[in-house]
């Protein structure tokens, strides 16, 4: 734990002395730091359950070993980092006041709808699931207007199931809409 002086140095005449500021070793930067690392961790790990082989040129293990070993060194990196004393600045545009408390009623909310999107998507399929979870993060995060949020979220559903599903060829759960899309 580091003691920090925050009176920059100038002349202090006569006034008590200033207070140091402790900084605390864990912070929310530190918590990333570590996800990040545990991140890498697991890719590499899980990696090693790839059984096909290449007889010739990298196999299939190789980029996600490779994407792996790189995400393990940037967690190390920046742990050393933020145990150093390194942290994000916020950005000077942004209109965001950094010592606000936290929202918890709406990162409640927003977990929630994330949640019922992963209970419902392969019951009812991706568009309806996905068409729920637009509109609700919408509704959560504010949205004024009911049924332009409705339109816009079926508009969403749908482009992103035709997108991904007829246009890359990713299957999607179609849920109760099979035969009909």
């Amino acid at each position: 734990m580091s003691v920090q002086d925050q009176s920059g140095g100038a002349a202090n005449s006569g006034a008590a002395p200033p207070t140091p500021v402790t900084r605390k070793w864990w912070r929310p930067e530190l918590g990333f730091a570590l996800a990040v690392l545990a991140l890498g961790v697991f890719v590499l790990v899980d990696t090693r359950n790839v059984s096909a082989t290449s007889l010739t040129g990298p196999g299939p293990r190789f980029f996600p070993m490779l994407i792996g070993a790189a995400v393990v060194l940037i967690g190390v990196f920046y742990t050393i980092d933020v145990l150093r004393g390194g942290h994000g600045d916020p950005e000077e545009g942004e209109d965001v006041d950094s010592t606000a408390p936290t929202d918890w009623k709406s990162l409640g909310l927003v977990s929630l709808v994330f949640l019922g999107f992963v209970l419902l998507v392969t019951p009812l399929g991706w568009v309806i699931a996905s068409g729920l979870l637009f509109f609700g993060m919408a509704t959560v995060l504010g949205a004024k207007h009911p049924l332009r949020t409705v339109a816009i979220s079926v508009i969403l559903a749908f482009g992103s199931y035709f997108a991904f599903a007829k246009g890359l060829g990713v299957t999607l759960p179609a849920g109760v809409l099979e035969g009909l899309i």
